[in-house]
């Protein structure tokens, strides 16, 4: 039976595309500590190719759950799998991490812990494909990548790789927008925050997710996110003076970026040295001027991706 200290938890899965990481994933969810009658998995398929065959990996798990959904993005496919969750906790994670043994009990824990919490945001740990000898990429996604604590302090919100909430906010404050491809979590973040939830960030509530490692990679998320930011900051807005106000601005921060990140960069204590200063520098760099053109290209009638 389920208690105050034990309520029931809905873990929620959306994937796409990506079969090989979802079970790495459903196998360390069978391994939680929580106990195995109080919580259930819930897959929810975002239209993946057939020869996936996302349903086969998923029936070699005992009790996880498998739905579709054919509205193409992440958000669209977590509220499908929030509709029938049967969870008075919902627990979100991504089909390419890696939960904790404790992930669920430490989740629930900080969760009740918490006075009016409207979200749990947990900590995504960065892991390589060889510790020894890492990529550019990987270096700057060891520094930049999930900044999960920074993020819920400045902005209100968490990437849903690790995030705990209560049904009743989803009831209250709504599902996330399924119209976004991407930032969703950013938009329902803010949200929670109005409503006048607590929102708390809990080091030991852990995912493992393997880090970018290429620039195709880590080219493919700018351009996700930038679609994100516009379609959820820009576009949404009612002003058609303030909406072109807002990407203005926005583009014109993302071109300063080697001026407004020098700082930031070079008097980084977590940085070792000028030569991996440089690199995270020029990266940013790049990064935040693919996002600007990405912007531009939407401002222009282009559509955003799903990545």
């Amino acid at each position: 039976m389920k208690s105050l200290s034990q309520p029931f938890v809905s873990v929620i899965i959306p994937v796409f595309n990506d079969r090989d990481r979802l079970k790495t994933c459903l196998t360390s969810l069978e391994k939680q500590s929580y106990p195995k009658n109080l919580y259930e998995v819930i897959v929810i398929d975002n239209g993946s190719d057939s020869q996936q065959n996302i349903a086969e990996v998923i029936a070699q798990f005992k009790g996880v759950l498998a739905t579709y959904e054919s509205c193409p993005g992440s958000y669209a496919a977590r509220n499908k799998g929030i509709a029938i969750a049967k969870g008075e906790v919902i627990a979100f994670t991504d089909a390419d991490c890696i939960p904790a043994e404790d992930w669920i009990e430490k989740g629930v824990k900080n969760l009740l812990a918490t006075p009016n919490c409207g979200l749990v945001v947990g900590k995504i740990e960065i892991f390589f494909k060889n510790t020894n000898r890492l990529t550019l990429v990987e270096q700057y996604e060891s520094i930049m990548a999930f900044q999960q604590k920074e993020h819920l302090e400045k902005y209100k919100y968490g990437s849903t790789a690790n995030v705990f909430t209560f049904k009743s906010v989803l009831n209250r404050v709504g599902f996330f927008d399924a119209n976004l491809k991407s930032n969703g979590d950013f938009e329902w973040g803010r949200r929670v925050a109005a409503a006048g939830y607590q929102q708390v960030y809990a080091d030991e509530v852990c995912v493992a997710h393997p880090a970018r490692y290429s620039f195709a990679q880590l080219y493919k998320r700018t351009v996700r996110l930038a679609g994100g930011i516009y379609d959820a900051q820009i576009q949404k807005c009612d002003s058609y003076i303030q909406r072109n106000k807002l990407f203005l601005r926005s583009v014109l921060e993302d071109f300063a970026a080697p001026i407004l990140c020098f700082r930031e960069i070079f008097f980084n204590n977590n940085l070792k040295g000028f030569s991996q200063k440089i690199t995270i520098y020029l990266i940013e760099s790049a990064v935040r001027y693919i996002r600007a053109m990405e912007k531009i290209r939407l401002k222009l009638g282009g559509v955003s991706i799903r990545g």
